[in-house]
């Protein structure tokens, strides 16, 4: 196998910090979600940018009650030594009513540093 070749995990294997923050983020513990994040770290969700710890907290807390939703880990990948992806299913009340998420994640320092959010 080449070394940039795509490795496809589960949760398990995915780096404590992703699932702590994922756990987190679902249980809508904004203060342990936002505690995974580097204080520089970038979000990108729904096309908008959140940087830094306080807009990223603002997003956590906005996306808590926005809508209603089930979420499913249905695949986690590993693309290199920093970069993950974990794939959701969710289906709520949202427009649509379900979907496919990306998550991909770039750590430093045992740290979320970039998320990005898209289908």
């Amino acid at each position: 196998m080449h070394d940039n070749q795509p490795r496809t995990s589960t949760s398990d294997t995915l780096p404590e910090v992703i699932t702590r923050y994922l756990t987190a983020h679902h249980a809508h513990d904004t203060a342990t979600a936002i505690a995974a994040f580097t204080r520089e770290a970038t979000v990108t969700d729904d096309g908008n940018t959140y940087e830094g710890t306080e807009a990223i907290r603002r997003w956590l807390d906005r996306s808590a009650t926005e809508f209603t939703y089930t979420i499913h880990l249905v695949g986690a990948q590993q693309t290199n030594a920093t970069h993950y992806t974990a794939t959701h299913h969710l289906e709520g009340d949202f427009p649509g009513g379900t979907i496919d998420l990306r998550y991909q994640f770039t750590l430093r320092g045992g740290l979320i540093e970039h998320l990005v959010i898209e289908p």
